[in-house]
């Protein structure tokens, strides 16, 4: 059975969930092989988890070459990797840094690409991906012809399953060429911690828009009673309500929760973009004819700075 490689995304050998629901995927298609850029202090303990959940390799490529550059490195590291292991199948996590490595890899080892995938499956040994396109108004279903399949899959397109594996690890050196460095990462900071989950990860997503007239105190706190992330239309954000990092739509974040709540949203072809393959939708708008309505599981018409506080008091009263 030939590999398949996910490549780990993590914070400093923190597993982000997104790479587990990837070897869920991988196990479909043949033998979940995660590939590490990383330290080795943090190689035992990041094979533990990924071995928890189904690798059966563990291939740790050291970083150091690699950290303080941008992607062109790790795309090489790759390259290197995969001309190694002949895989059956490369996956990413479809977030900025996977979709720009993803696509360096496909041009480097002249391979199809296909991102955004919220499904895939085997047919034959072959990945068949499903994407939701063209504004999610059609879902179609496609796969690579040529070289060795390159995918990035949205977070949330699966559930993670904890079921162990080898988990054999096998250190991988990669030569990096000068070429690949001229890029550099010359300074970086954190970015401040909110408490609320990261919102292209979260299984539940609370977005505002223009009905929130600037006030997202309801959206955040209805957040923060779900355990949820805080998103926002293009309205809000183009009127300085909200930094663009929270913005959710076609040139914001692409998100696919298991519940997905707007609110004052009127359902923008943009906007639904980002959020149309959420597996469940609720909205809460004034306006009864709002597009938005129209691909919701439920809709309540009315004031969500009246709608929200009451929500959010009754499922605080539930979890108490």
């Amino acid at each position: 059975m030939s590999e398949v490689l996910v490549v780990v995304d993590h914070v400093d050998g923190a597993i982000r969930k997104p790479t587990l629901e990837l070897l869920a995927i991988a196990k479909r298609l043949g033998e979940p092989a995660a590939v590490f850029f990383g330290g080795s202090d943090k190689a035992g303990e990041v094979a533990e988890k990924l071995k928890a959940f189904g690798a059966e390799k563990i291939y740790v490529v050291d970083d150091a070459e690699i950290k303080g550059y941008l992607v062109a490195p790790k795309a090489e590291a790759l390259q290197q990797l995969v001309e190694k292991a002949s895989p059956a199948a490369v996956l990413f996590v479809s977030g900025y840094e996977g979709k720009e490595v993803a696509a360096r890899l496909a041009i480097k080892i002249e391979s199809g690409l296909i991102t955004d995938a919220v499904d895939v499956e085997a047919d034959g040994g072959a990945p068949v991906t499903t994407q939701s396109v063209f504004a999610g108004n059609y879902t179609v279903k496609a796969k690579v012809t040529k070289g060795t399949p390159i995918i990035t899959v949205k977070p949330n397109s699966t559930s993670p399953v904890e079921e162990a594996g080898a988990g054999t690890v096998e250190e991988f050196s990669a030569t990096i060429s000068d070429a690949a460095k001229t890029a550099q990462i010359v300074a970086q900071q954190p970015r401040k911690a909110s408490g609320r989950p990261e919102l292209t990860e979260a299984a539940i997503v609370v977005s505002g828009g223009r009905g929130t007239g600037g006030n997202f105190e309801p959206i955040e706190g209805l957040a923060d009673a779900l355990g949820a992330a805080v998103g926002a239309s293009r309205a809000a954000v183009d009127s300085g309500w909200m930094p663009h990092t929270f913005q959710v739509g076609q040139t914001g974040k692409t998100v696919s929760p298991q519940l997905y709540v707007a609110n004052g949203i009127s359902g923008a072809i943009q906007h639904r973009a980002g959020m149309q393959t959420s597996k469940t939708i609720v909205a809460v708008n004034k306006d009864d004819e709002a597009p938005i309505f129209e691909l919701v599981d439920f809709g309540v018409v009315g004031d969500l700075h009246s709608v929200l506080p009451a929500a959010t008091e009754k499922i605080n009263e539930r979890k108490n």
